[in-house]
């Protein structure tokens, strides 16, 4: 596992291996990093779920993957094909195998097609004949639940966000991509309509045999996808591994309390444990060391003064803590400097 960011790296066999991926914006006020020397793969048929409050940068990475916006430094590989330097004639053809579905679904749609020719402009880019195309958007409108002869003539104006949503992934769907890329799909949505959604996702992820990277900050939906989960916070990687492993033992502070902080049914209780205390840092200057360090109870010196690498801590779980979470972990915060002292 080499660098800070690294995570789950299996070679030759992923289809999609993002190496080192720096991604900074220069403002009036300065640098922001956004993403920040993030590495992971993805199996062919696999779905990664990256999760993250908001300004963690799993968005911005996301549009990097495609090219939306460009990295300012790393290596990204597609079915084997380095992307991160291909000409824009090259990323044009290789986008008919990497569409995005985002989070507005209204506002990606173009407002002045119909819902028909909505779908269908991909092909049109790809010089698909007329005929091939109206056949084409009414099979993908049928697969992703909307009846041709309903929708095909509307405008995005009438429709609902997850009639607006499905048109979305009918439009990627229509060129037949081997990766998917769902950035916050659902959050748009309204919960009865969520669960839909999500259940259009895996069933077009079937048939389709795809390859998913889905983008969310609540995790219960990311569990209900994903088979391997990624956390990141202000631009790095925090936890990566088996999406079981992850929620039912996270052995990173922040991930357990993104899961403390997910409502319960008890009124009571209300949440399942204590709130994450203090606000995210600015990304304009991130803290030294373990950029969590400022929130986190388990924080030491050491925490401030080096920047944990990713490990294994288990089969097929990693994380990037100086002093993680263990099994036999009770509920109360550890002494770190007992830890530290004890060579852990």
């Amino acid at each position: 596992m080499a660098g800070s960011g690294s995570a789950h790296l299996r070679g030759d066999s992923a289809l999609l291996t993002v190496r080192d991926l720096v991604v900074e914006y220069a403002t009036d006020a300065g640098v922001v990093q956004a993403v920040s020397g993030v590495s992971f793969d993805v199996l062919p048929g696999e779905t990664l779920g990256i999760v993250g409050e908001s300004g963690c940068g799993k968005s911005t990475m996301g549009r990097a993957v495609l090219r939306l916006d460009r990295g300012t430094r790393g290596t990204i590989e597609f079915d084997g094909e380095r992307i991160d330097q291909a000409r824009p004639q090259r990323m044009r053809a290789l986008r008919r195998d990497m569409q995005m579905v985002f989070q507005d679904p209204v506002a990606s749609l173009n407002p002045r097609r119909k819902v028909r020719d909505v779908v269908a402009e991909g092909l049109v880019i790809g010089g698909v004949p007329a005929a091939a195309r109206t056949e084409r958007a009414a099979t993908v409108l049928a697969q992703v639940g909307l009846d041709e002869g309903r929708f095909a003539e509307l405008m995005p104006r009438q429709l609902s966000g997850g009639q607006a949503q499905r048109v979305a992934m009918a439009r990627a769907l229509a060129l037949s991509p081997k990766l998917l890329i769902c950035d916050e799909p659902v959050s748009a949505l309204d919960v009865s309509v969520q669960a839909q959604t999500l259940n259009l996702i895996e069933d077009i992820k079937t048939a389709y045999a795809l390859t998913v990277v889905f983008i969310a900050h609540d995790l219960s939906v990311v569990r209900a996808v994903s088979d391997d989960v990624m956390v990141m916070y202000l631009g790095k990687v925090c936890e990566f591994g088996d999406a079981d492993l992850v929620y039912e033992r996270p052995a990173h502070p922040y991930t357990r309390s993104l899961l403390d902080s997910v409502p319960l049914f008890d009124a009571e209780r209300g949440f399942a444990g204590p709130a994450l205390d203090g606000d995210v840092p600015s990304p304009l200057s991130p803290p030294s060391g373990c950029r969590f360090r400022t929130r986190c109870p388990r924080a030491a010196e050491l925490c401030a003064v080096s920047e944990p690498q990713v490990r294994e801590v288990r089969a097929d779980q990693y994380v990037a803590c100086h002093f993680p979470l263990q099994d036999t972990d009770s509920g109360d915060p550890p002494n770190p400097t007992t830890q530290h002292a004890s060579g852990r």
